[in-house]
């Protein structure tokens, strides 16, 4: 199956300086390592990869050393030779970082990252002392879509023609930021509609994205919410058509330390329509939290 190759499609990568191929839970992957201070994790979201964090990542490296890995099956980082259950991801983070020898101090993330986040918060909570949830995905879908939505995920993951003809059809479609703007609310820049569509030509990014969602058990999260003991920004698009913005004030009833953030006129990508107010966000969590540098807590 087709995937994206490092020397082709990473030529140009964002922040390819970052980056380095790092083997962990027996698997390789592609990770970006920036910046000096208190260690914070990016994890993205379904679909995405390293460049979602393209803005960001420079900026918030002025101060956090920044970890963002791509998750697996997706971008350059191979697939689990497991199940890509929400459980199964968190574990494989865990073992990359313990590969690297770092230890987060507050982790940021977006959407379906979000719930490997607090699953590995939940799980084996540490040195951790925030999340920052961008849209995130950590509440069961509503109504007759929560039975469905994973049915047919794995119907479409299941069927091995299902990530090549996606490929094929996103390489023919011609227009990533239309398709972009309808599934989530949000207009990209040229420049990440160009990076998307060229994820969404390769079939093993494809495929992986399938399996996380096909694999997704978002009650059993639901229900070990409670038990997620630290403090908690959710952070939410006001025009986010892909997870609605409700879902964070549902969160923030269920979790004992949340706050939540609703940005006027973004979408499920605000992180990446505004990197610099996303960046503030990360950095007034760090303070609150007592994860910032000291230069920023004076």
């Amino acid at each position: 199956m087709s995937a994206p190759d490092w020397n082709r499609d990473g030529a140009d990568w964002p922040n390819r300086e970052a980056s380095r191929f790092v083997e962990a839970a027996g698997i390789p992957w592609h990770v970006q390592v920036m910046g000096e201070g208190p260690p914070l994790l990016l994890l993205h979201g379904t679909g995405a990869a390293t460049h979602s964090w393209r803005d960001l990542l420079p900026i918030l490296a002025r101060d956090f050393q920044v970890v963002a890995p791509d998750l697996p099956g997706h971008g350059f980082t191979a697939p689990l030779r497991e199940l890509a259950t929400i459980p199964n991801m968190a574990r494989a983070v865990e073992a990359l970082l313990e590969r690297l020898g770092i230890v987060p101090r507050l982790m940021a993330a977006h959407s379906a990252g979000a719930a490997i986040a607090a699953r590995m918060l939940i799980d084996r909570p540490g040195e951790t002392a925030g999340l920052v949830s961008f849209n995130g995905a950590l509440r069961p879908f509503p109504g007759l879509a929560r039975e469905l939505f994973p049915g047919l995920a794995k119907a479409l993951f299941l069927n091995p023609l299902t990530p090549r003809l996606f490929a094929l059809q996103a390489g023919l479609m011609g227009a990533p930021e239309r398709f972009l703007a309808r599934a989530t609310g949000s207009r990209v820049d040229a420049r990440g509609a160009e990076l998307y569509g060229r994820l969404f030509a390769k079939p093993r990014h494809v495929a992986g994205a399938l399996e996380m969602m096909a694999n997704w058990d978002l009650d059993a999260l639901d229900r070990d919410l409670p038990r997620l003991a630290i403090p908690v920004m959710l952070v939410a698009g006001s025009n986010d058509l892909a997870i609605p913005p409700a879902t964070a004030r549902e969160v923030a009833a269920r979790i004992p330390e949340g706050e939540v953030r609703i940005l006027t006129g973004l979408g499920h990508l605000a992180h990446e329509e505004k990197p610099h107010l996303a960046a503030e966000l990360v950095r007034e969590a760090a303070r609150a939290t007592g994860a910032a540098p000291q230069e920023t807590v004076t």
